[in-house]
């Protein structure tokens, strides 16, 4: 019997070291708290011109709110304060430019893209500079969405508006409602195209005519065609570098009378075969927004 219990006694030991080695080497949590960057559309959002003031759409003109599907952007930065030169604060994005076409620009078939209340990007929060932001700043560069339109017929339709809104953009060909559209070349600022019962047509806009909104235009002016959209934090927003949960960041666009055209016949409806003609297409605002 005593022999008995030595053996058990032995290999309860055995065992409890064995336990004991396994918790002592597990492996430790490794997983890192992230920022997520999240898009979000909204036609109730105020509406403000370049230089970040209530503007409301001009005499001669008419808008509508459309219904955006989905948008890229190709750089996102914070900024400390309103006297952050462009470039200065804490790049947190930047896409991929490319000079296949010849001068540098937005290489789109490598964008980003997300939706209405979707993802555009996650990166770990150890990646950005601790500190206290009140600004962001984003360059948009694409948007798509549907628009309502008059034809000729009398008859009301809705069309899908393509709109590159980046400085320069490198296109091979994009979809568009499952038209392919071939143009392997740079297009400027105001490239268009558009969609309707499976016909297209594109178009630039003049330049100069898309609305970027800044409310640092005096303190922080961006460059001409650049895109760049700025926004306040409402209470700032703090990274600490110490956080162990998610940060969201929700940057919500004004697409409040976004799409602006001058009327020909005065009746609000945009009628393209009545010679009337798309003079903005830029996004009308941004607050972003930390949850």
């Amino acid at each position: 019997m005593k022999a008995v219990s030595i053996f058990f006694l032995s290999c309860f030991l055995i065992l409890s070291s064995s336990c004991t080695e396994d918790a002592n080497n597990e492996p430790e949590n490794t997983s890192e708290a992230n920022l997520i960057i999240q898009l979000k559309f909204n036609p109730t959002q105020e509406r403000l011109g370049n230089t970040g003031q209530p503007v409301a759409v001009a005499t001669g003109n008419a808008a509508q709110s459309p219904t955006i599907s989905k948008m890229s952007a190709n750089y996102i930065e914070f900024a400390p304060n309103g006297l952050t030169a462009l470039g200065a604060g804490e790049i947190i994005f930047s896409g991929d430019e490319t000079t296949s076409g010849g001068e540098k620009a937005i290489n789109f078939q490598n964008a980003e893209f997300a939706g209405n209340n979707e993802t555009f990007i996650t990166l770990p929060i150890s990646e950005i500079n601790a500190g206290d932001y009140e600004w962001v700043r984003v360059s948009l560069a694409y948007q798509e969405g549907n628009i309502d339109f008059l034809a000729e017929n009398g008859n009301e339709y809705t069309g899908t508006l393509a709109s590159f809104v980046g400085y320069n953009n490198y296109i091979t060909s994009f979809n568009l409602n499952g038209n392919e559209i071939a143009v392997n070349e740079n297009k400027l600022q105001g490239f268009w195209a558009f969609e309707t019962l499976g016909f297209t047509t594109q178009g630039q806009a003049p330049e100069g005519a898309t609305t970027v909104p800044n409310p640092l235009f005096d303190s922080s002016p961006i460059p001409q065609g650049s895109c760049v959209v700025t926004g306040e934090f409402e209470n700032g927003f703090t990274i600490s570098g110490d956080e162990t949960e998610d940060v969201i960041v929700t940057l919500s666009f004004s697409t409040n009378n976004s799409f602006e055209w001058t009327e020909v016949n005065i009746d609000g409806k945009y009628e393209p075969s009545a010679g009337e003609q798309v003079v903005d297409m830029g996004l009308r605002g941004l607050i972003p927004m930390v949850d």
